[in-house]
Parts: C-alpha cells; structure tokens; sequence
C-alpha cells in the first residue's frame, strides 16, 4: 500500500509502498477513503514536542475509511462499517480518568498517527473499541476534518463553559478556528474571530461570527474590550505571544482555554491580574469518543459547515509548506 512516512525528524515525509498491516486480536483493518491534514501532523513529523513519536511512522489521525477485516475478538457484523480514526487511539480504560469520563487524560493512552501508525495511508489498523461510526448522510470528506479539527475545538468550547449571550473570543480562524466559531454559536455566545488573513476573517463571517479582528491591523485586545471583554478565549493560533493577547481580552471572571502547542511554547501568567480578576485558565486536549459521536450528529443534522481543500497524498510535503505558510483557508484533506 501507499503511505507517507516520517523516516526521520525535520525530513520531508517519503510516500512509498509498504506491507498492509495486519490487525490484532481486538482490532480492525480500515481502507482509508479521505485524512485531514492537521498542524499536530506537522510538530509529529519535525519533532517539536517533549515525548517524540518513534521514526519511521505515519502520521494521521482524521482518518476515515471503511473496516475490511477484523480481529478474532471482534464481531464480523463491524465490517463494511464506516469509521473514523481519532487521535485517541486507545486507552486503558481502567484508570480515575478512563471511568470518569476523560479517557483523553489516560497516561496509558496510545495516539494515532504519533505513538501508533495513522491514516496517511490507503489502509490503517485501529482498536476496534475506539474507532466511532460516521453516519451515512456525512461525505468521508467532510468527516475527516471533525475528526480532530471538529471534536477539539467543540470540547474547548464545552471546556471553556460557554453559556448562551456570552462573549467568545476564538484567537486562529483556520482549520480548526472555523469550526469553533460554529460550535461557540451553537453554544449561544456572540462570536469574535481573530486572525492575520482576511481570507479567514471572511470565512469565519460567513459562518457566523458577529465580530471580526485582523490583528495585524487592529489590537485585538483593545478591540475586545470596547465590546466589554471576553467571557471566554479560546487559543487555537501556533504563536506564544497569542496566549498573552487572549488572556488581556478577558473581562473578570473570564476564562481562557488554551488548546494548541506551540514548539516551546512559554505563557507566563499574571499572578496579580489572574487572582484579582478571578480569571481561570484552561487547557482543552480534543475530545472522547462521545463527543466525537456528537459532533458527527450535529454535522448530519445540517448544524455545522466544513471548510477544506482536497489534495493527493504525493503532495504531502508541498501541503505541509502551504499550512506553515499560511496559505491555506481552513483544512486540508487527502481523498484516497
């Protein structure tokens, strides 16, 4: 089968022919129909974070494809089930986190596309517990992108406790950021999108966002508080000094969720101004499976909208330029 493959840190990835893995007892052999491209496949590929993935590896965890095949401890009736690959790709299921509800916490988790194999390729095994079904009336296109860029930010948005007529500040209007707006709306909170591209800026508009800021013209934090400070930030910009922006735009009592990861990455916090304006800060790791489930409910009830670009796995390395560059309105997907 084709994949693209990390073969070592900060290369570009090498798409070449591997064997068609063989699925364990308890998991499944899915043929990848589509994959979202998300910035996580990139800090995988160059390295960026403190707990590195094991070279080679392929990256991926928007996977959406079709079971062929099935573990022994699996029930035959899963195959011809479309399913989606998320970046959860197990946990313990035994641990405080695991049955409590936040198996994104687990410390035994395994992560698609980064400790285990992923979907840049034509086929991928998963556990067949963590894989979710993608309704019929959802396209493999439009699923790949909720996958990760759709269950992320819709839990920072449950995170950061948006309630309705509550301002929302969504700093990064891309792959991720368009979908934010629209669960921030969904939500009921008045939406104001931040971003340096005007491309973006009219995309979250479109999608409802009530206020927009092009902070490359305009303060945001100044322009947030005229409309009387955030009650919520939500952080989905690749850029340290985002965090700072965010935190200044709350309005006391407000709450800042942090969700992506810049390579060495520092925030450092006010003490001073955190205590005193009973601000809390937040970090938001993508969702379970159940909220993947809801999220996949909203899209097929007609709820939400995907922003993406279809490309071809050969590309993988020219798409990877186009997303640090900048180039790119919303997601990218690979359609096998």
């Amino acid at each position: 089968m084709r994949a693209a493959v990390v073969t070592e840190f900060g290369a570009p990835l090498v798409v070449q022919d591997i064997a068609i893995p063989t699925p364990g007892p308890d998991q499944v052999l899915i043929k990848i129909e589509a994959c979202g491209l998300c910035h996580t496949d990139i800090h995988a590929a160059k390295g960026d974070w403190p707990a590195k993935p094991t070279v080679p590896f392929v990256p991926g965890h928007e996977g959406i494809g079709v079971i062929e095949a099935a573990g022994e401890n699996v029930s035959r009736d899963r195959i011809g089930q479309r399913v989606a690959i998320a970046w959860l790709g197990s946990a313990c299921g035994e641990c405080d986190h695991c049955v409590s509800g936040w198996e994104t916490l687990c410390e035994k988790q395994q992560n698609s596309g980064y400790s285990i194999d992923g979907a840049y390729a034509e086929y991928a095994v998963a556990q067949a517990q963590y894989v979710v079904r993608v309704p019929d009336s959802i396209s493999s296109f439009d699923a790949a992108p909720l996958t990760c860029a759709g269950v992320t930010t819709y839990k920072a948005v449950k995170v950061g406790g948006v309630r309705p007529a509550q301002r929302v500040a969504i700093f990064g209007v891309g792959g991720l950021g368009h979908m934010a707006v629209q669960y921030a709306r969904i939500a009921g909170g008045f939406v104001t999108a931040i971003d340096i591209e005007d491309d973006k800026l009219k995309l979250a508009a479109t999608l409802g966002a009530d206020h927009t800021v092009n902070s490359l013209t305009e303060d945001p934090v100044e322009a947030i508080q005229k409309l009387g400070g955030a009650d919520v930030a939500i952080v989905l910009a690749v850029v340290p000094s985002v965090f700072d922006q965010a935190f200044r735009s709350l309005r006391r009592g407000g709450r800042l969720v942090c969700v992506s990861m810049p390579a060495h990455g520092v925030f450092p916090i006010p003490i001073f101004d955190t205590v005193v304006g009973g601000i809390s800060v937040l970090g938001s790791i993508v969702g379970t499976r159940e909220d993947l489930r809801e999220v996949l409910e909203l899209h097929a009830a007609g709820k939400t909208t995907v922003s993406a670009v279809s490309r071809k796995l050969d590309d993988v390395n020219e798409c990877f330029d186009d997303i640090l560059a900048g180039r790119v309105t919303a997601r990218l997907v690979f359609e096998f």
